[in-house]
């Protein structure tokens, strides 16, 4: 049998409405509701316990900083952040001195990717070179973040025009795992706006994965409103707003091996959305 437990926050007038419905609709699925709690101010109350001596009339006091939950967090570097906008602060775009650098690091990558492409003689053979050697550069970012180390700046804005590639971009959805939303956190905060969303797609998916289902609607929505055509993200939020379970993708990601087999070798179409971003007039120069 399907068992569940019930919390509910706030006022009894607030909560209790909501979990008699709750546990209507429980008992009309056939599962049974283990528990089922109101916590206010640093006290709960259960509706299925009635007994004085365990569950009094005014209610059991807790202190959620002393749980053992809270000193696991604590030891796995988790902590609570007191509303989703500092949540949100944490993945921003990173400004001041860190954003000036770069900047700069953003141009010379671009600089640098234009003259190749432009001295290139043979533009498919170009394509497949650029693809082969930016599925390098994400599993060697992958192996620097696990590793404790971090990228600098001209590894970071070049791996910006990588992911940009959506088969490179794949690389790193086909190796997803919880442990990478640091790199693709600090992706996300670091590279140039416009070069934001597969990163932070690729967050959103790690976050997804671990259960952090707030921080992936927050990296979706960053990706969003900087492209709101992403596919990607668009799926990603689809998942999200239905409460789909990332346990659906446990086993059914495709291998690298996969990916090339189905999406067939390098060509110089595959370029394109690198050049769309590179072309877009509203690319900003770096602070002076």
């Amino acid at each position: 049998m399907t068992e569940i437990v019930i919390v509910g926050y706030g006022p009894g007038e607030v909560v209790t409405p909501a979990v008699d419905e709750a546990r209507l609709l429980a008992t009309g699925a056939e599962v049974h509701v283990g528990e089922a709690l109101r916590a206010h101010e640093g006290r709960y109350w259960s509706y299925v316990c009635n007994l004085a001596m365990c569950c009094p009339a005014q209610g059991t006091p807790y202190d959620p900083s002393t749980s053992q939950v809270a000193a696991e967090a604590t030891v796995h570097g988790l902590v609570a952040l007191p509303d989703r906008e500092t949540l949100e602060r944490t993945i921003a775009p990173v400004t001041g001195p860190v954003r000036m650098a770069m900047s700069h690091a953003t141009t010379d990558a671009i600089t640098e990717f234009r003259a190749k492409i432009m001295a290139a003689p043979d533009l498919d053979a170009f394509a497949k070179q650029f693809v082969a050697e930016g599925l390098v550069r994400v599993r060697s970012a992958l192996t620097t973040h696990m590793e404790g180390g971090r990228l600098d700046d001209a590894e970071v804005a070049r791996l910006g025009l990588d992911l940009a590639i959506t088969r490179v971009r794949d690389e790193g959805w086909t190796m997803m795992h919880e442990s990478h939303a640091l790199l693709w956190k600090d992706l996300t905060r670091r590279l140039e706006p416009r070069f934001a969303p597969p990163a932070a797609s690729l967050l959103a998916m790690a976050a997804w994965r671990a259960g952090n289902s707030v921080q992936a609607t927050i990296a979706v929505e960053r990706a969003l409103a900087i492209d709101p055509n992403y596919s990607m993200a668009n799926l990603l939020m689809h998942a999200l707003q239905n409460l789909l379970s990332p346990t659906i993708m446990r086993g059914r990601l495709p291998t690298p091996a996969e990916l090339d087999a189905t999406m067939g070798p390098a060509h110089a179409a595959w370029l394109l959305p690198l050049i769309n971003l590179l072309d877009d007039e509203d690319l900003q120069s770096p602070p002076e």
